[in-house]
Order: C-alpha cells, then sequence, then structure tokens
C-alpha cells in the first residue's frame, strides 16, 4: 500500500502540473516573450546600464561567443532543436550574464578535480579537456541514473514515465556529444558505475530533481572556464536542457522552477564532485 500511495501522489501531482503547463515561451502569441526579450536585452547589457555591463562583462569564450555570429548560431540552433528559438536565445542571454557576474566569486580553476584517488575525479587533462571529462562523467552519472529508474518499474503505468523516458534519452545524447569532444581533444573519462537508492516513486522523484539542479550549476560554475567557444556552445546548449529537467522536476516536487531567482548561481568542481560522489560505487 505504502508503494501505491507514493505513486499515486506522484501521479496526481504529475498530472495538476500538466494540466497547468504555461504556454511555450518561444510562441510569438505568448505575451511573456516580449518581457522575455526585454530582459534577454538587459542580461546582454545593450539596453540602459553601461555601468552594469562593464562591472559583469563577461570574458574568454564566453565573451567570444556572444559576439561570434557563426558560433552563436551554432548554439541557438542546437538548443532551438528542444527549447524553441525564442527560449534559446533568452537562454543565451541569461547565460552570458550570469557568467558575466558570477566570474569574481567563482573558485573553480580549469583542471581542477576531486583529490587523488577518488573514484569521482575525471579522468586525465587539463583545461578544456578536464572540464570536458568531468561533464562526461557527471552525463554518464545522470543517463544510468534514469535508466536504472525505467527498469525499476516503480513508475510503470505512471503519466510521468514517458518524461522519464525522454530525460534519460536526452543524457544518454549528452554522453555522446561530451564523449565526442573529449576524444577531440584528448583521451574521454572512463565510465563511472552509479549506484542509486530507489525506494519510491516520491523519494525518486525528488532524488532526480538533486541530480538535474546539481548537473545545471555544474555547467554554470564552468562556464567561464572554457577556452574554446565551440565547447562552450556545447555546454551552453546542455546546460539548457539540464535546467528545464530541473525546473520540470521542481515543480512536479511544488518547488519554485527558478529556486535561486532570476540569476542562478554555479557549483565550483569540487562541490559537484563531493555531491555525487555518494552516487559512484
Amino acid at each position: 500500500m505504502g508503494m501505491k500511495a507514493n505513486i499515486s501522489r506522484v501521479d496526481s501531482a504529475w498530472t495538476q502540473m500538466q494540466a497547468k503547463r504555461p504556454p511555450r515561451l518561444g510562441d510569438p502569441s505568448t505575451p511573456g516573450l516580449r518581457i522575455a526579450s526585454h530582459t534577454r536585452a538587459q542580461a546582454l547589457g545593450i539596453e540602459q546600464g553601461d555601468e552594469m555591463a562593464d562591472s559583469n562583462q563577461p570574458t574568454g569564450a564566453v565573451q567570444e561567443l556572444a559576439r561570434d555570429d557563426v558560433e552563436r548560431k551554432k548554439f541557438l540552433k542546437m538548443a532551438g532543436k528542444t527549447m524553441g528559438s525564442g527560449a534559446a536565445a533568452t537562454a543565451l542571454g541569461a547565460f552570458i550574464a550570469a557568467c558575466g557576474s558570477s566570474k569574481k566569486s567563482s573558485s573553480s580553476t580549469p583542471g581542477s578535480s576531486a583529490p587523488a584517488g577518488s573514484s569521482s575525479t575525471p579522468s586525465g587533462g587539463s583545461g578544456d579537456l578536464a572540464i570536458v571529462n568531468y561533464a562526461l562523467t557527471l552525463e554518464y552519472l545522470e543517463a544510468q541514473f534514469y535508466s536504472d529508474v525505467v527498469k525499476s518499474g516503480l513508475f510503470s503505468g505512471s503519466p510521468a514515465l514517458p518524461t522519464l523516458k525522454t530525460f534519460g534519452s536526452e543524457e544518454h545524447e549528452h554522453v555522446l556529444a561530451l564523449k565526442k569532444a573529449a576524444m577531440s581533444l584528448g583521451t574521454p573519462a572512463t565510465k563511472p558505475k552509479g549506484k542509486f537508492p530507489l525506494h519510491n516513486a516520491a523519494q525518486v522523484t525528488k532524488l532526480a530533481a538533486t541530480v538535474e539542479n546539481l548537473g545545471a550549476a555544474a555547467y554554470l560554475g564552468q562556464a567561464g572556464n572554457i577556452q574554446s567557444k565551440a565547447i562552450l556552445a556545447e555546454a551552453l546548449a546542455i546546460h539548457t536542457v539540464e535546467a528545464r529537467h530541473a525546473a520540470v522536476l521542481n515543480t512536479l516536487l511544488k518547488l519554485s522552477p527558478t529556486p535561486q531567482g532570476a540569476f542562478a548561481k554555479g557549483k565550483t568542481m569540487a562541490e559537484v564532485l563531493a555531491a555525487v560522489k555518494p552516487f559512484i560505487a
């Protein structure tokens, strides 16, 4: 009875959330699109606020991506497939602004990793390769998590199951993309073996939200350290999907879809690796 009750509660919340789901931001008929476009302009520092733009100006590959039409269009094309072009453009502006505003406070450094001997340390490399392998390690874990959840049967017959399968498929695509990027730079990280407590539907939903929020924060925390515009564009395209996964799960749990408000905060590599260590066998 306990398991059925948990599934029933999750199903009920999921159905209510789907019924109240707002229109897509990318829809021109959506009133919020005008607000989002204005927010994007402010985030990029092209409206009132030269002082704000100067103090929060992003550097390195982040700045170059903002100015490079070719790479920016690549990102919008990748992200637009899942987000809609309007939402992708808004996400780009907000991401660049967040990177600029957090650059002084971020303590992460290119190529930083967990202590030697930790099973959660990305395998080898420095600079962009270390960051890509770090992201690849996280995506391996996320992909396995969703695979284990689907196989567990906890969501059999649940309206949440198709979405969980979609999330898992997208995490697998992230793995393939990052592995390819790592191979172009050097040696890819070794696939870790994950271990996830899967007790009931409610507990798994909370764990999924934790995993996705952490993933989004991990990408944001390393954005200012990435040197390659192409790698940054790919990381940004993945980050937006992680954030959307997190927003869906947060809403399902009756939490704010944007728990940190208008501007998200990134996490350092050390913070993220410490958080995921319990989930690595």
